[in-house]
């Protein structure tokens, strides 16, 4: 390992060159990425549909291949899955990321091809390395082992060339042999689908390894490190891994936490952002103190920005790097190496910078609330509080939602406003039966709620009749076009809601 890590740490340096070629000409590479792409896939089901072999320019790529959601393309995965070969891409794809739903399922399956490992995630993570070493010469990152908090499935067979699991699950089954080395833990214990006691037995096995940095979801993360400082009868998580000096985050707001893990940690350490998608590893901050994530250009992803006012239109408008604004919000569309083309992941973004061209994420194009990894949608919601309220002989007229977030005492939850206009039999059996049907529509919400571990029970409380209606009357909203989000990732709506007194 001692013998490696510096081995490894020199090839990081060495890719800066191939870093500073796509961020300093970005348009042309990314030009490059989509002859690449249609080239590649002309003679795919897909390619022949819509005549990849005689597009030549943007202008035609744009002008005959439509903007595809989850549903649009799910026919062509579900195939896939089943073994066909050539639908979406021209090489095999023997594994598929499973993700949250869209509004019709409880999960979706994006294609992960040999080309999605190597050109975009494994290629983009060496990337993150490299500047973290650009920035950071004197790091002893590779001296210790990495500690991976991964995703909470299993890998799923679904005949015997075809699996499925958590992007992560997938990232670390199929990492080159020197990646498994500079990981702890092994990989059976990585990749436990229960949580509970996955926890335990990374708490029991990290505690005496020697940890230089981390990467995983901070709820899940913070719930690790507490029960280490427990084992170890320490305070401080800098008593444990003195040597700890990176962690690495992404796909929730790290906003909330930051105060946290620096109490917890105890000690100096750097904070990166990643984006990184089941669809795509997409961005990563270059350094700690940067506004915003350095866009990958150069990793089998095409990208084209929907200004957010243009979804739902029939024939939605995209602009290129190019045409882009900074503080703008825009709707991500991408084509790639997996076979997502003109894709709409659903994330929105701004751009902080655009020499280079550097991104943040703003949210969802829906209401959402994902302050843990949940993803619960507005449909989701909708269709649950319907089915708590027919369960429980109630009527509801309205309700909003938002994050309670983790403290040092207590675990999150979602806290819910609910104005009803005939109010529940039982309040605690409506609640019971939204948190039931919330986990049966959204599979991230009731893996997150798999006993207690990182989300509690939904607490609810009925407002009087009338009280939303006062709310958009302080607003200046009163009338049918207006309406109380549903849900938020930020607590200001609720606050300002629970404080309206009738």
């Amino acid at each position: 390992m001692k013998l490696l890590s510096p081995a490894i740490s020199k090839l990081a340096r060495m890719r800066l060159w191939r870093i500073e070629n796509w961020s300093n000409h970005p348009e042309a590479v990314q030009r490059e990425v989509l002859q690449e792409l249609v080239t590649a896939a002309q003679y795919t089901e897909f390619g022949k549909k819509y005549r990849f072999s005689k597009l030549f320019t943007l202008r035609e790529f744009k002008k005959h291949v439509p903007i595809h959601e989850y549903d649009d393309i799910k026919p062509y995965i579900l195939r896939m899955m089943e073994g066909g070969e050539n639908i979406l891409w021209n090489t095999p794809v023997a594994w598929f990321a499973k993700s949250s739903g869209t509004t019709s399922d409880k999960s979706k399956f994006i294609p992960i091809s040999q080309e999605s490992l190597q050109d975009n995630h494994y290629k983009a993570s060496k990337d993150v390395l490299s500047n973290y070493y650009k920035n950071f010469p004197s790091s002893d990152l590779l001296t210790g082992k990495g500690l991976v908090v991964g995703g909470s499935h299993q890998i799923s067979k679904i005949n015997e060339d075809i699996q499925y699991g958590d992007l992560s699950a997938v990232l670390m089954q199929n990492s080159p042999f020197w990646g498994q080395w500079l990981r702890t833990p092994e990989l059976s214990v990585a990749l436990l689908d229960e949580w509970e006691m996955k926890i335990e037995k990374l708490a029991q096995i990290t505690a005496n390894e020697n940890v230089t940095s981390i990467a995983g979801v901070p709820t899940w993360t913070l719930l690790l490190l507490k029960r280490i400082l427990e084992i170890k009868g320490k305070n401080l998580i800098k008593e444990v891994w003195p040597n700890l000096e990176l962690y690495i985050h992404g796909g929730v707001s790290f906003i909330p936490y930051r105060e946290q893990f620096d109490k917890i940690i105890g000690g100096p350490i750097n904070y990166l952002e990643i984006y990184n998608a089941s669809e795509g590893f997409i961005a990563g901050q270059v350094k700690p103190e940067d506004d915003g994530m350095l866009l990958f250009t150069e990793h089998g992803i095409f990208y084209e920005f929907m200004p957010v006012e243009e979804y739902g239109k029939k024939d939605p408008a995209t602009v290129g790097l190019k045409d882009v604004v900074v503080g703008k919000n825009y709707a991500l569309v991408i084509s790639t190496t997996g076979g997502l083309w003109r894709y709409l992941i659903g994330d929105t973004i701004q751009f902080t910078s655009l020499n280079p061209y550097k991104i943040k994420i703003t949210g969802r194009l829906k209401h959402y609330i994902n302050a843990f990894g949940e993803e619960v949608i507005v449909d989701n919601s909708d269709k649950a509080i319907a089915l708590a309220a027919e369960k429980t002989n109630a009527v509801v007229t309205d309700y909003t939602a938002a994050p309670v977030y983790f403290s040092e005492h207590n675990n999150g939850a979602h806290e819910w406003l609910i104005e009803f206009e005939k109010e529940p039999d039982d309040l605690a059996a409506f609640v019971s039966a939204l948190d039931s049907s919330l986990k049966n529509i959204n599979s991230d919400y009731e893996a997150k709620r798999h006993k207690n571990i990182a989300l509690r029970l939904p607490v609810v409380h009925a407002v009087a009749k009338g009280t939303f209606r006062e709310w958009l009357r302080s607003k200046g909203k009163l009338g049918g076009q207006h309406k109380v989000p549903r849900l938020s990732n930020e607590r200001t709506v609720l606050e300002e809601i629970l404080r309206i007194k009738i």
